[in-house]
C-alpha cells in the first residue's frame, strides 16, 4: 500500500471515532427534577381561639366548724386529712349539765301534762255540775282559767325542753358537709366557746377553679366563655366548664384578670392543684384549614402551594388562628383544594413535582 493510501485510511478511522464518541455523549432530554412532596387538601373544621393560663382548684364549700355551745372537748374523731361525710361525729364535747337541763325540762312537761290532765277532768265535773245547778257558773270559769294556764305553762317547758335537746345535740360537732378535714385547732381537754372554730372542712363535690388571665384580653371577657380544663396528671381527660364571675379589680403585682368557673369533681382533683385552664375567645365552626408546614413565608407574603397537572402553583393566603397543627385560611385559599405539605419549603411557582404517600 503507498503512503498516500495509508493517510486515507487512517483519516477516516479518526472521523469515525469522533462520530462515535459525539454520539455517546449526546445529553439527555433538558428540563428540571420534580419535586417529591407529600400533598393533601384542604379542609374545614372548627377552630377556635384560645387563650391559655394555669388555674387553681379550689373547693366550693369550705366551712369553718365552730363549736355551738360552751364546754370542754372531751373526744375527738378526725384527723387532718381525713374523708368525711355531711353528719359524720367530729368530736364531742361534756355534756353532763346538758343533760341534766333536759332532763329537768323534761320532767316539768311531765308533771305539767299530769296536772292538765287532772284540771280538764274537773272542768268537765263542774259543766256536769253546772248543768244541775249543783255550783255556780263563776266556780266553772276560774277552773277553767286555771286549766288555760296550766297549758300554756307546758308551752313554755315544752320550749325549755326544746332549748335542752337543742343543747345537748349541739354538744355534739358534726360535719355540715361532706369534704376532707383541712385543720383541726382543739384537743381532748380544750375548752371552747360557743363560737369557737375548731375544724376547717373543704367539700371536694363542687370545685371552684380560679384562673388569671393578662389584663390586654380584659375588653373580651365576658361571663359564659367556655373554659376547658385539663390536669397535668390526667392531660387527655377534658373538663369543659364556664366563666361564672369576673373579678373587677386588676392585681396591682400581677396585673392579671381573675376568672372563675365552677365544676363538678370530675373524681380526684384536690383543692390546691393546679389546672391548664384554655378560654375559648372565639370559634369559627367551617373555617378552612390546611397543616401548619404548609404555609410558607416568600417575599409575597405568606403562601401555599397548590398541586395542580403536576406544577406547583404558589397562592398568596390571609392566615388567621393557629393551633393544634392547622392553620386557618381566611382568604386566598378554598376547602378541597390541594396543597403540598412535606417538601412546601422547597417549591417555587410552577414547579414540578411528584407526589408521594404520607409514611405512617
Amino acid at each position: 500500500m503507498n503512503r498516500y493510501a495509508l493517510l486515507a485510511l487512517t483519516a477516516a478511522a479518526v472521523v469515525l471515532g469522533a462520530c462515535s464518541k459525539s454520539d455517546d455523549a449526546a445529553p439527555a432530554a433538558a428540563g428540571p427534577r420534580p419535586t417529591l412532596i407529600t400533598a393533601t387538601q384542604a379542609e374545614t373544621r372548627l377552630v377556635q381561639r384560645v387563650e391559655h393560663s394555669i388555674g387553681q382548684v379550689e373547693s366550693k364549700s369550705a366551712p369553718r366548724v365552730a363549736a355551738e355551745v360552751d364546754g370542754r372537748i372531751v373526744a375527738v374523731a378526725v384527723e387532718v386529712g381525713q374523708h368525711v361525710r355531711q353528719g359524720d361525729v367530729l368530736a364531742r364535747l361534756d355534756d353532763k349539765d346538758f343533760r341534766l337541763n333536759h332532763d329537768a325540762a323534761q320532767a316539768e312537761v311531765r308533771r305539767l301534762q299530769a296536772l292538765i290532765t287532772s284540771q280538764d277532768r274537773q272542768v268537765e265535773r263542774l259543766r256536769d255540775m253546772v248543768k244541775n245547778n249543783f255550783t255556780t257558773e263563776s266556780v266553772l270559769e276560774e277552773a277553767a282559767a286555771q286549766l288555760e294556764a296550766l297549758r300554756e305553762q307546758l308551752k313554755a317547758a315544752q320550749a325549755r325542753l326544746a332549748a335542752a335537746q337543742r343543747n345537748l345535740e349541739r354538744a355534739v360537732v358534726r360535719a355540715p358537709v361532706s369534704g376532707q378535714v383541712e385543720k383541726r385547732s382543739v384537743d381532748v381537754g380544750d375548752y371552747v366557746k360557743a363560737g369557737t372554730p375548731v375544724f376547717q372542712l373543704a367539700s371536694r363535690d363542687r370545685l371552684r377553679v380560679q384562673i388569671p388571665f393578662p389584663e390586654s384580653i380584659a375588653s373580651q371577657l365576658r361571663s359564659g366563655l367556655a373554659v376547658e380544663l385539663v390536669s397535668p396528671t390526667a392531660p387527655d381527660t377534658i373538663i369543659k366548664g364556664q366563666v361564672t364571675e369576673i373579678l373587677p379589680m386588676i392585681g396591682s403585682s400581677s396585673r392579671a384578670v381573675n376568672l372563675t368557673t365552677e365544676i363538678n369533681n370530675p373524681g380526684d382533683w384536690q383543692p390546691g392543684s393546679s389546672v391548664n385552664a384554655y378560654l375559648i375567645l372565639e370559634e369559627y365552626p367551617a373555617a378552612v384549614t390546611v397543616p401548619e408546614t404548609s404555609v410558607v413565608r416568600r417575599p409575597a407574603g405568606e403562601v401555599v402551594y397548590v398541586i395542580r397537572d403536576g406544577l406547583a402553583e404558589q397562592r398568596v393566603v390571609t392566615t388567621g388562628i393557629r393551633r393544634l397543627g392547622y392553620v386557618q385560611i381566611l382568604s386566598g385559599l378554598a376547602a378541597a383544594e390541594t396543597v403540598a405539605v412535606d417538601g412546601a419549603a422547597y417549591l417555587t411557582d410552577k414547579t414540578p413535582v411528584t407526589v408521594q404517600e404520607p409514611r405512617g
